[in-house]
């Protein structure tokens, strides 16, 4: 598959998708969106992976790029692409499907289980989901369901932590994604907002735990190999 994907700052890059990809024989193309460099056209990729960024979807002001990206993203769906997006990426494909997104009533940041829905439990796309699992947060805001999509995940703070929206949009606001060095950056780059808070860990907590990271990459494996087919 030819699959592409879209960056919004230069410290939150594709990390473990683009090990699977290269280990599966696929392309994997970015765009930097933050460089204003130009999307690609729709008959040069088969699959599209929205990244994730600091940043609110509708801060269009600050971030004149996001106005274009989030026209991008819904001539992509229009043309049925399968779209994986992952936490601003999740929240960029709500928005584009008409979901509201806002801030959540606290941050979570560090190693958190979430819940699956027994919807999700049905679905091959979350083969190897348990009733609860932890995986990588780094995200202050959330969104409401779009309107007809499958819900997912929850955690204890944030009610929607996952979607699928027919069978090829699918949003993510964890990051199953992440290794210890992209894990690194994140908090080198982002280190002041590791205040206190009860789902706020700090470095030692979120890079202690080599199973997670682990159990993270096999989960993704598996999502991967069954939505981008």
């Amino acid at each position: 598959m030819r699959l592409h994907y879209l960056q919004h700052v230069p410290f939150e890059g594709p990390a473990n998708i683009a090990r699977w990809a290269q280990e599966q024989g696929h392309s994997l193309v970015g765009c930097q969106v933050y460089q204003s460099q130009e999307f690609p056209a729709l008959d040069d990729l088969d699959g599209l992976v929205i990244m994730g960024g600091p940043m609110n979807v509708d801060e269009g002001d600050l971030y004149p790029w996001l106005a274009p990206e989030k026209a991008f993203i819904e001539s992509v769906i229009a043309a049925g692409k399968p779209i994986l997006g992952i936490c601003l990426g999740a929240q960029l494909l709500a928005r584009v499907l008409g979901a509201r997104v806002y801030p959540g009533s606290e941050k979570e940041i560090g190693w958190f289980p979430i819940q699956p829905t027994p919807a999700a439990m049905e679905l091959p796309l979350c083969q190897g989901w348990r009733e609860t699992f932890p995986v990588f947060h780094w995200h202050g805001d959330t969104f409401d369901l779009p309107r007809g999509a499958i819900h997912l995940a929850r955690s204890a703070v944030c009610p929607h932590q996952a979607f699928l929206w027919g069978d090829r949009v699918l949003g993510l606001q964890f990051h199953l994604e992440s290794t210890p060095e992209t894990v690194k950056t994140l908090i080198h780059h982002c280190q002041d907002e590791l205040i206190p808070a009860a789902h706020i860990q700090q470095p030692r907590e979120m890079l202690g735990s080599e199973i997670n990271f682990v159990e993270n990459w096999h989960l993704l494996q598996a999502l991967l190999g069954q939505f981008f087919n």
